[in-house]
């Protein structure tokens, strides 16, 4: 099963997991410094909430498609190629407290889609080497109040 992803930056993180623990019924699936992540099943949906600024308002950070393979990595990524899209690939890399494999595209607002697969679970935070193209996006979220915050939007954060 694929589902959708949501990734969005929040001021205050521990309010923020309080409120879409009560909206969906659900405590988060990960829980580190800085980040937390919801994999709800009804709707099908991946939450990821990555600590911001204090005081600013919750923004999207990304957007993505979980799947489960590296494979259908693989052929969302000819796909997206395919269709004359621009795209990004990263393979094992170290994101957001997992090994991805993972395929980046924008869409005409800018905003910043990943499709990728969760492969491993990781001791560390870890960061996307992220392109200029998906940098402008994604990747230059406003300075955190900590370093594993900050290291969070710097990152696809997709597990």
């Amino acid at each position: 099963m694929s589902r959708v992803q949501l990734a969005l930056n929040v001021a205050d993180l521990e309010s923020s997991v309080e409120f879409y623990s009560k909206l969906f019924g659900v405590e988060p699936a990960k829980r580190r410094p800085g980040y937390a992540n919801f994999a709800i099943t009804e709707p099908p949906l991946k939450l990821v909430l990555i600590e911001g600024e204090a005081g600013q308002d919750t923004r999207l950070d990304h957007l993505g498609i979980e799947v489960k393979t590296t494979d259908q990595v693989t052929a969302a990524a000819d796909r997206l190629k395919g269709s004359g899209l621009a795209t990004f690939e990263e393979n094992d890399t170290s994101c957001c407290y997992a090994l991805q494999d993972k395929v980046w595209v924008h869409g005409p607002g800018k905003e910043p889609w990943e499709v990728y697969v969760v492969k491993a679970d990781a001791d560390q935070l870890g960061k996307s080497p992220a392109p200029d193209s998906v940098a402008d996006a994604c990747c230059t979220s406003s300075p955190a109040p900590s370093e594993a915050a900050q290291e969070a939007s710097a990152c696809g954060c997709g597990s």
